[in-house]
């Protein structure tokens, strides 16, 4: 390699060339014979084409090119320089792409609108034609600007489109042009060039009404007085009579009066429920009974009026299937289960049973099925118990397999899971024969290699169940119909079956070894995960040593409450100093590693959430990334503290139930945490306890070893029975199955690098 880098150097080769041979340079050829009667080519470039004005503007179109140049230099300065250069993020090519467009292309297509020809129009009609012209350009420009999540590939469409719709409108080849285009780039940037072409705005909407409806439908106000706007509601209804419902019943005429007007038997009956219902929101999730003729509307508003017979019809038309609105009665139900009966049941947990369990008293085993299923989030155990006991009275002399079918098996696998949790499978098991019990089993185990390869959540199920199963035969029995469909699994060529068979068949194995550290090691390289035991200190500071936390708490009593008695221990505590700001509170560490805590004031609803909108804004704009977030507040609030969750945070304690849809939620937005959940709501007397020994091992400069961790709170609890039961129904790191399972799918289903 030195020899070859010697010899491709400039000075080795004079070294051994040191008198390079001549070289010829040839004769220039004689100069070409010049015609001096041939004509000049006089061309004149296209007038689309050119860079250059061939007249000045006129006065009454430069107003427009100056707002043209205003929103121009809008968009150039988002990011707080006006250096030319409309930045997307820190991604150059995309930046290249928006400056290319929005600012060269944008520009030529300014001169073009001057120079292109008026093709016989006289001054009048060719003024308002630039100036129509002018505008598209204009809106284009401003709707790059308002929107708050551009996509670059779209604009840089949109750019395109908007040359050969210019080209095509001054042609009087519109038409031709939308026909040959019939995208979402030809309808938005025709929203002014089509003004007066009814005949091209009609075919442009009602030909991407019939290809994307639901789309379509969204931007009814664009079209509601249309006459087609019909065509567009009918499409849209079968696909999604939610929607249509919201304009039938909103206090917007005109979005109302469009919907009222469109001759459909699915419309009609979506308006007689807002014509006719008392209460039309509650009466919409039973749709299909109006539209097929099985119940009229006065039937419904009864049904609706008693609570209880409103959840057994919402349950009937869960185990019907019925597929009209399905997002809404399930929507319907889950608010229901645990607003109507959860929450309450959870509320007088210190109630005798004959009070507290008088609100479910008239539901039949199928509701007590699905009030469970649906207030997963939320129940305690005692009130699952409380439930769970009487669904099996109530379901006698059925047994729980006939019980499963008659449901169609909907959900099974989640109560399963349920049941495995709460130690009460056995006691469900028990209600069927032997044959059926092992059919069911076998069906929890079955067919999770189906479905889209994102499609987990039946898997999650039984993983989680794996991690609460005590009953040792059982467990055996699914090891051992876990390594038979990873059989049949390859049999089938199913690659993702292979690969959840596999990693549930690790899990299984590594859940036995993995409450020693040794154990979690091994189980955690099987997994090819990181450590799943515990957290390195190093993960959880920053480039100057710092770790910092970001706690959310909400405005209702118990978010204000827990507030005060967290904020409590830290004041009493000489190694912490607590700073009050107007949103939020910080607390530092005075003594040991550097941690600073951020927690935002329980303000009032909705303030809570302003409050924590802006310490998040405060954290971004200072550049601190928290690794550490608590939730601490009831499962109804989580998805707003999910959402503000980064790839830097390694430990998320929810203190509320993880479900699949949770975990996953998680793990989207922080793909290395550590999850703590409960399996109910979370309690102070667990959570603080459990925050301040995870904070006292940070100041130490010690790694999170969960572990460790759990062995000390076991030993701080038992001397509190209370309180070690609702310890108990917390899930260690290590512990969470269906987490650890997500994560080790999506890292082997992860595309490799090129």
């Amino acid at each position: 390699m030195l020899l070859l880098a010697l010899l491709f150097s400039g000075n080795v080769i004079a070294q051994v060339q040191p008198h390079p041979a001549p070289v010829r340079v040839p004769k220039p050829p004689p100069p070409p014979h010049i015609n001096p009667y041939k004509k000049k080519d006089t061309t004149k470039p296209s007038p689309y084409r050119a860079d250059t004005l061939t007249q000045p503007i006129p006065m009454g179109r430069a107003l427009w090119h100056d707002k043209i140049d205003n929103e121009q230099k809008k968009a150039d300065l988002a990011d707080g320089r006006a250096d030319k250069i409309v930045r997307w993020r820190k991604d150059s090519a995309y930046t290249s792409l928006l400056t290319k467009g929005l600012l060269r292309k944008v520009d030529s297509m300014q001169i073009m609108i001057e120079n292109m020809p008026a093709r016989g129009r006289d001054n009048v009609m060719d003024n308002q034609h630039r100036i129509r012209s002018l505008r598209a350009l204009w809106e284009l420009m401003r709707h790059y600007n308002n929107d708050s999540r551009p996509s670059p590939p779209y604009y840089d469409s949109l750019v395109m489109n908007m040359y050969g719709m210019l080209k095509a409108a001054n042609e009087d080849k519109l038409m031709d042009f939308t026909k040959a285009n019939a995208n979402i780039y030809t309808l938005d940037n025709g929203m002014v060039l089509m003004d007066n072409h009814p005949d091209v705005r009609a075919y442009i909407y009602t030909t991407l009404g019939k290809a994307y409806p639901l789309m379509m439908i969204k931007r009814l106000p664009e079209f509601a007085k249309d006459t087609f706007a019909g065509a567009i509601i009918r499409e849209a209804a079968q696909l999604s009579p939610e929607l249509i419902f919201n304009y039938a019943y909103s206090t917007n005429p005109l979005l109302k009066d469009a919907v009222y007007k469109t001759i459909d038997p699915l419309v009609e009956a979506i308006v007689k429920i807002t014509t006719y219902s008392k209460a039309p929101p509650k009466a919409f999730p039973f749709l299909s009974d109006i539209y097929y003729g099985r119940k009229t509307v006065a039937e419904i508003d009864n049904i609706a009026a008693n609570p209880d017979s409103y959840f057994r019809n919402l349950v009937r038309i869960k185990i019907e299937d019925d597929s009209l609105v399905r997002k809404t009665y399930i929507s319907e139900l889950e608010y229901r289960a645990l607003n109507g009966y959860v929450r309450q049941l959870n509320d007088l947990h210190e109630a005798k049973d004959d009070v507290r369990f008088k609100c479910i008293d008239s539901l039949p085993a199928t509701s007590l099925f699905y009030l469970m299923v649906y207030g997963q989030d939320e129940i305690y155990t005692s009130s699952f118990l409380g439930t769970f006991k009487r669904m099996l009275q109530r379901m006698s002399p059925m047994k729980g397999d006939e019980l499963l079918d008659s449901l169609n098996d909907d959900h099974f696998r989640t109560f399963i899971r349920m049941c495995a949790g709460y130690n009460t499978l056995s006691d469900f098991l028990a209600t069927m024969d032997d044959t059926m019990r092992t059919t069911v089993m076998e069906n929890f185990i079955s067919d999770l290699g189906h479905g889209k390869d994102d499609a987990l959540e039946d898997a999650v199920d039984v993983a989680d169940a794996f991690g609460s199963i005590r009953d040792t035969a059982l467990a055996n029995f699914l090891e051992k119909k876990v390594k038979e469909n990873y059989e049949l699994s390859y049999k089938e060529r199913s690659k993702k079956g292979m690969i959840v068979y596999s990693l549930l068949a690790m899990l299984f194995q590594g859940n036995r070894i993995s409450g020693v550290d040794t154990g979690a090691a091994v189980a955690s390289a099987r997994l090819k995960l990181p450590p799943i035991n515990k957290v390195p200190f190093a993960y959880l500071e920053n480039d100057s040593n710092i770790v910092y936390q970001q706690v959310f708490f909400y405005g209702d009593k118990d978010g204000q409450d827990s507030y005060d008695s967290y904020l409590e221990t830290f004041r009493k505590d000489k190694n912490w100093k607590v700073t009050n700001q107007q949103y939020w509170t910080e607390i530092a560490s005075t003594t040991g590693k550097k941690v600073v805590i951020y927690a935002n004031l329980p303000l009032k609803e909705p303030e809570d959430e302003d409050a924590q909108d802006r310490l998040t804004k405060f954290l971004n704009d200072s550049g601190i990334h928290p690794t550490i977030m608590i939730h601490r507040g009831h499962s109804y609030h989580l998805p707003v503290t999910l959402n503000k969750l980064t790839p830097d945070v390694r430990i998320v304690i929810l203190g509320s139930c993880g479900g699949y849809h949770n975990l996953a939620l998680v793990l989207d937005h922080a793909p290395n945490a550590h999850i703590i959940s409960s399996k109910q709501t979370g309690v102070r007397a667990v959570n603080e306890p459990m925050i301040k020994a995870m904070n006292e091992k940070l100041l130490a400069g010690a790694d999170i070893n969960w572990i460790n961790m759990w062995k000390d709170l076991e030993n701080q609890f038992k001397n509190r029975p209370d309180v070690m039961e609702k310890f108990d129904d917390y899930v260690p790191p290590y512990k969470n199955l269906g987490a650890i399972f997500i994560k080790a799918y999506r890292q082997i289903m992860k595309p490799a690098n090129p």
